[in-house]
């Protein structure tokens, strides 16, 4: 039996994203950009029964004139989205690297956005060698597949950011 997913349109995708350019919109889904970088400085914890995020700091950007860049050494980043994304019913949503970062020693992961979400999101920025990273830089391309689910996102991290 083979299976094939049903990958959405980037104009579609677009619908789902905001604030958004007209260069974010590629081909096959959407470009999300970075809005922070932070470091985190205390232990979390992933349990049966709950979770706790470990306390983060932000790495403070370099000004230059209008644009800030985060010089970042190797190591592992909570890297925050600046877009807020829905995923509609009927979808679930991926996020995958640009190919950029992975040419510039960089490794971007993130975790499945079910049906109903909302947020801005965060994905786990592992850098390798030392690069910096402008605010406002495309990083990151999420698309929606079709996809059958029972319920909508309900968690703890519903609405995450969005002000």
């Amino acid at each position: 039996m083979s299976v094939h997913a049903m990958y959405a349109s980037g104009a579609f995708v677009a619908d789902h994203v905001e604030p958004l350019t007209d260069d974010q919109v590629q081909p096959n889904g959407v470009d999300l950009t970075v809005a922070a970088v932070l470091e985190q400085t205390e232990p979390g914890r992933v349990g049966r029964d709950g979770k706790t995020v470990g306390d983060r700091r932000p790495v403070r950007p370099v000004a230059d004139g209008d644009r800030e860049t985060f010089a970042l050494s190797p190591g592992g980043y909570v890297l925050q989205y600046a877009e807020t994304i829905s995923i509609p019913e009927g979808y679930v949503g991926f996020l995958y690297p640009r190919s950029t970062l992975m040419r510039n020693s960089c490794m971007l992961n993130t975790a499945v956005w079910d049906a109903g979400y909302t947020g801005k999101g965060e994905g786990l920025l592992e850098v390798h060698h030392d690069v910096d990273l402008e605010r406002g830089a495309r990083v990151a391309q999420l698309v929606l597949a079709a996809a059958d689910h029972d319920d909508t996102y309900d968690g703890s991290y519903q609405g995450e950011r969005v002000e």
